[in-house]
């Protein structure tokens, strides 16, 4: 069953944006991980309190997203983004 990762990112700094974007999707793909969407949320109804950008990457299943984020290789990545972002992440299994 896939699994979902939707991230939450507001940038501070755009210093590491590079670097992590030419290195992230390989890391990724290794995990079976595919881009489905990264773009700015639109409210449709409510008022929640919405990051500039939202990111959601599909995986074959909830062992590979969990393989892909304990990666030794996303380590360095994570503290890239923690350099000039505020950055949530969720993990959903897919129906």
């Amino acid at each position: 069953m896939a699994a979902y990762a939707i991230g939450y990112l507001t940038l501070r700094n755009s210093d590491w944006v590079a670097e992590y974007s030419a290195r992230m999707p390989a890391l990724a793909q290794k995990h079976g991980g595919k881009a489905l969407a990264k773009v700015a949320p639109v409210v449709l109804e409510g008022a929640p309190q919405l990051p500039e950008t939202q990111i959601i990457v599909e995986f074959p299943s909830m062992e590979h997203a969990q393989a892909w984020y304990n990666d030794p290789e996303h380590a360095p990545l994570k503290k890239l983004r923690q350099s000039g972002a505020d950055f949530s992440l969720v993990l959903l299994s897919g129906l």
